[in-house]
């Protein structure tokens, strides 16, 4: 019975330090259009695992439809990769998403220069199915880089297609826990009390 109730309780502590898994985190079709505004992107909220955000610009009739949104990363979690989705339209080299630090986007929309961008990247059909992150990562026309991946924090991005849309785009974040020491610490422990206690019953 105490070996059933350790094989119980190193369950939980497993569970506590495993990621688990969500889907679509934000779906323009069903939960309204991202802003259109870099000074007050819309908050999307990730889960540990695969976190898809589905949503479509280009240029209309209006003008360029700009999405932007913001994340935040807990402190026992990263962002180890965006990938491209397929489905993803392309409608040409102008394909852009962007990343800044902070809970804005402050780059002007005609910038000719990066800076201020964590990173940035022109996405197309050979993207798709691919991780993305490192390819923004690097240092380019003014954008600072970044070592992947994304540590703790708060980002925010910009997604745009400057070709006639709607195009559909879909990223899938990836966020990975970091287990906390205490946890591994509880892990090792009740691994252990089960050694102990199997040892004891061979011993009776």
């Amino acid at each position: 019975m105490r070996l059933r109730n350790c094989f119980f309780i190193l369950t939980l502590i497993f569970s506590a330090v495993t990621p688990s898994h969500a889907a679509v985190a934000y779906n323009e079709s069903s939960s309204g259009d991202l802003s259109n505004s870099g000074l007050a992107p819309t908050s999307i909220s990730l889960a540990p695992g695969s976190n898809q955000i589905l949503g479509s610009t280009g240029l209309g009739s209006t003008g360029v439809d700009r999405d932007y949104f913001t994340i935040t990363i807990p402190t026992d979690a990263k962002l180890s990769s965006i990938t491209l989705l397929p489905g993803t339209s392309i409608g040409g080299e102008f394909s852009f998403i962007g990343l800044q630090a902070g809970n804005q986007v402050t780059l002007p929309t005609n910038a000719f220069s990066a800076s201020g961008l964590l990173g940035w990247w022109h996405y197309g059909d050979g993207d798709i199915n691919t991780d993305i992150l490192n390819k923004m990562a690097t240092a380019s026309n003014g954008s600072s880089g970044f070592l992947p991946p994304l540590a703790a924090g708060m980002y925010s991005f910009w997604v745009q297609d400057f070709n006639p849309g709607p195009l559909n785009y879909g990223f899938d974040l990836n966020v990975s826990q970091v287990p906390l020491p205490s946890a591994y610490l509880a892990f090792l422990s009740g691994m252990g009390l089960l050694g102990w206690v199997k040892r004891r019953r061979n011993a009776g």
